[in-house]
């Protein structure tokens, strides 16, 4: 924990980013979120190769989102998983669960990646402001995957075969009265009919994203863009 008036000597890698990428000057507003979750207001110090906060007074947190969403993303090839990761994290979800599925392609679960994502989530949420940084999880199984519905007040998977329907007309009552919500999407390939169909038995609502198959690293973050909206957050 931090003390007003204190001076904090960022890290490596927190000061390269506050002096080189931010182009902060001395003086500048900074905050500064200790380990405890605390937010603190405060002036950017530059002395050479050190960057200091001195904290000036302690911040009021962000309000909480409606909904805890988690992101269940079918691992995509190549560094997509990055992209989905990153914007993920500014758009807020709670938690982000890589799996894989009986049309998963590629390597997305190679070992070593999931540092990187979970890299990619601290600095993506530094970047945006937020106090949390998102758990990315180990990636699990399809089979893991439909045991995890259980654990959430609503399981919403969009399907390119799921009954027509405008989300806007769907959304308010399903998700009123909820807190926790998994989002599951599919990889490049999409779910086949036997993984929709279990998903459905284990609870899950199918849902339509419009007339447009869009892709595994889109799909999940205008699902959720819309979902922010029905709850109210945006």
């Amino acid at each position: 924990m931090f003390a007003l008036g204190d001076a904090v000597e960022l890290g490596t890698g927190d000061a390269r980013k506050v002096a080189v990428v931010l182009r902060a000057r001395d003086g500048d507003a900074i905050e500064v979120v200790d380990s405890s979750g605390r937010v603190y207001a405060g002036r950017v110090r530059l002395d050479g190769k050190h960057v200091r906060a001195v904290l000036e007074r302690e911040a009021g947190a962000p309000r909480a989102l409606r909904l805890a969403v988690t992101l269940a993303q079918g691992l995509p090839k190549g560094p997509k998983m990055d992209f989905v990761v990153e914007k993920a994290t500014e758009l807020g979800v709670a938690a982000i669960l890589p799996f894989a599925s009986s049309r998963t392609a590629g390597d997305g679960a190679r070992a070593g990646k999931l540092e990187r994502w979970r890299r990619i989530a601290k600095s993506a949420a530094q970047q945006c402001g937020r106090v949390e940084v998102p758990e990315v999880a180990e990636p699990i199984d399809f089979a893991g995957l439909v045991e995890r519905a259980a654990s959430y007040d609503l399981v919403l998977v969009p399907w390119e075969l799921a009954g027509a329907g405008p989300l806007r007309e769907r959304l308010p009552e399903l998700i009123e009265g909820v807190r926790s919500v998994l989002l599951a999407i599919g990889p490049e390939g999409g779910f086949s009919h036997e993984e929709a169909r279990a998903l459905e038995l284990a609870g899950a609502v199918l849902v339509s994203l419009g007339s447009r198959i869009l892709r595994t690293e889109t799909a999940g973050l205008v699902a959720y863009a819309v979902l922010l909206y029905a709850s109210g957050d945006i």
